[in-house]
């Protein structure tokens, strides 16, 4: 009975040894493959310092000698230029420099002249830094006779006015991401905000009016707030101010789906080129790139100019949701056409442009009544997806909803900073099996002495 006891007791002592071999391997596999790229591997990091590298030397060189500034496909800065002498300026800035026939000047002259030929809705136009013309595009409502019209504008121009006839209709996107509901219809909740003393939303400006009372679900029991402040048409931006004057826990974090979140970390400009995410509940967490800006947008309600233009997909309930790349909040979701079955067009209000307008400012982490929390916000919080968040990488730093309080064991143990955990574990492990192994032996040779005595008295 006791010899059972003992081929039982190092049975066990053995698989648990061999356990701790498989869970240190796990927690240094793990914590390996999680690691995250420096700073100098981040195509997203490149990105972002390419698009502020090329907007320091177009604002140095002027708009007479450049035409807008991209990002290329490898992260690199792009800036046209009209000279040669300004393209070796930038050569020597280590930018790559593209000689173009028109100037930043004239493109802004052609947009201002479309802009005051009378208004066709339907139409939308933006500059295309890298074709160095004025795109011109008309969705299926227009007519023959205003194209026509619009046509002849675009001509008197110059050759660099581009017409395009594109499918769908250019609408702004009511209903939204995380759902905040009024009389005036279903929008988005986009960025918390904050004026120093109150919080508020800052949302697309079509969304309604002020005064507009917004709600927090379905049933209209559970008040957010009140619209005090917007514009639209000319800009597409408001403001709902929190019921209660605060944001609330993780109001820095955009839910992007799956249990997922994003911390929003500041505001940007967005560079021609660059990849960027957007969020909304009926179609979720989609990427694509800004096409264009200083896009104008004249929808059935007004003409919106200023706008961010990007081949990021878009549906109605998609309105006033946010985007932003790398974490940095970039705009709010204006309208758009197509669908993200056939793809389309979809143009954003500029964040800071609309923030300098209401004297707002961003809530990030730290300010006193909206801590950093590792919580998506709920509905009257800052906007987010309620699907998908595939292809994330790449949209900021993740940050689990369940919150920093509620991480679980294994996401405890598979952390990236528990390489030096899961050696112990692994070290342990190793005496272990190497004890019992000792002890077996020491037992069989005393055994075996004992046998021996016995047979030779």
């Amino acid at each position: 009975m006791r010899h059972a006891r003992r081929r039982i007791v190092r049975r066990a002592a053995r698989l648990a040894a061999v356990g701790g071999l498989l869970l240190g391997g796990t927690m240094i596999t793990r914590a390996v493959a999680s690691e995250p790229p420096g700073p100098s591997a981040a195509p997203g990091t490149l990105a972002r310092a390419a698009s502020g590298a090329g907007a320091g030397l177009v604002a140095r060189l002027g708009g007479d000698r450049t035409a807008g500034h991209w990002v290329d496909a490898d992260g690199r800065p792009v800036v046209a230029v009209t000279d040669g002498s300004t393209a070796e300026a930038v050569r020597r800035a280590g930018a790559t420099a593209k000689v173009v026939r028109h100037s930043m000047t004239e493109l802004r002259s052609a947009a201002a002249t479309l802009r005051s030929a009378p208004r066709v809705p339907g139409t939308a136009w933006a500059l295309d830094y890298r074709s160095n013309e004025v795109v011109v595009r008309g969705d299926r409502t227009v007519s023959g006779a205003d194209w026509s019209r619009l046509t002849g504008v675009a001509e008197g121009i110059g050759e660099f006015v581009r017409m395009e006839r594109t499918e769908g209709v250019f609408t702004t996107r009511l209903n939204g991401a995380e759902p905040i509901l009024s009389t005036a219809g279903r929008c988005s909740a986009g960025f918390n905000v904050t004026d120093g003393t109150s919080d508020f939303i800052l949302t697309a400006g079509h969304c309604g009016p002020t005064g507009s009372v917004w709600f927090g679900d379905g049933k209209g029991d559970r008040q957010i707030g009140t619209t005090v402040a917007g514009s639209f048409p000319g800009d597409d931006f408001s403001l709902v101010e929190y019921a209660g004057g605060r944001a609330g826990d993780a109001a820095d974090v955009v839910a992007v789906g799956g249990g997922k979140g994003v911390r929003i970390t500041g505001t940007g400009e967005p560079a021609v080129g660059q990849r960027v995410f957007r969020s909304g509940s009926t179609s979720g967490l989609r990427e694509g790139r800004v096409t264009a800006l200083d896009a104008t947008v004249n929808y059935p309600e007004g003409t919106v100019t200023g706008l961010i233009e990007t081949d990021v997909c878009a549906e109605p309930g998609d309105s006033g949701g946010p985007m932003f790349s790398e974490g940095v909040a970039l705009g709010v979701t204006s309208g758009g056409s197509g669908d993200c079955a056939k793809g389309g067009t979809t143009f954003f209000q500029p964040l800071p442009e609309a923030m300098a307008a209401l004297g707002v400012r961003l809530v990030v982490s730290g300010r006193d009544g909206a801590a950093a929390g590792t919580s998506a916000p709920p509905a009257t919080g800052a906007a987010g997806a309620g699907a998908s968040a595939a292809g994330a990488s790449g949209a900021g730093a993740s940050a689990p909803v369940t919150g920093a309080g509620g991480t679980p064991l294994l996401a405890r143990l598979t952390d990236r900073r528990n390489v030096g955990p899961g050696l112990l574990v692994v070290a342990g492990s190793l005496v272990a099996l190497v004890a019992t192994r000792w002890i077996r032996t020491e037992q069989d040779r005393k055994a075996y002495r004992r046998q021996y005595s016995a047979t030779w008295n």
